[in-house]
């Protein structure tokens, strides 16, 4: 499956921070719960590549890749802990390069016209829009949907459940990510059901 695909499996991307591996298949089982087949988790944890592997091998319905990937090394071992997708907060040579060579579906983040336009070089049909609300949001996709008709954009960074369907409305846009969704003491305490409780919500608020 390639990226765009990835992007349109749910409107709502949940965007995970996890310090201990053993919330990870929990997790995993309580979003899908709520109907959410698709997590990122970000690398910004020592857990983060454990975190992963455990639901890529306990949990196979749930799409997991990773975010916060900033150099080739960290996108081939998401890839060898079995993560389908990496999102990365922003743009580089050497991850457009190692995602073609390794086959990684890649949905790299942007911010400006220019990246956008290197994206498209390298043939990337999707982009994560980050950080999302500083850089312009709703105004700034709009802008690019003139001039770059084709792609779709991934909005992160300032979404949450008062502002999605904004972003969703837009022609460009296929899906939001969100940490809000994820509460950091929910996961602490191992309330995953207020989880499952919060995509509920979430989901049945699109449109």
């Amino acid at each position: 499956m390639n990226a765009i695909n990835y992007m349109k499996l749910s409107p709502i991307v949940p965007v995970v921070v996890l310090d201990d591996a053993e919330h990870a298949l929990p997790l995993a089982e309580a979003l899908l719960a709520g109907g959410i087949n698709i997590m990122e988790i970000t690398l910004r944890s020592d857990a983060a590549l454990a975190s992963i592997e455990r639901i890529a091998k306990g949990l196979p319905d749930m799409h997991v890749g990773a975010g916060t990937v900033l150099d080739a090394q960290q996108m081939i071992r998401v890839r060898d802990a079995g993560g389908r997708f990496s999102f990365s907060p922003g743009i580089s040579d050497e991850l457009l390069e190692c995602a073609k060579k390794e086959a990684i579906p890649f949905i790299p983040g942007v911010a400006t016209a220019s990246e956008v336009m290197l994206a498209m070089r390298h043939g990337i049909e999707g982009c994560k829009l980050f950080p999302a609300s500083a850089v312009g949001g709703i105004e700034l996709l709009k802008g690019f949907a003139g001039p770059f008709g084709s792609m779709k954009f991934c909005p992160t960074g300032g979404v949450s459940l008062a502002n999605m369907n904004d972003y969703l409305a837009l022609p460009n846009v296929v899906c939001v990510g969100g940490s809000w969704i994820v509460p950091k003491k929910s996961v602490a305490t191992g309330d995953f059901g207020a989880i499952t409780k919060l995509c509920r919500e979430a989901l049945g608020s699109v449109g």
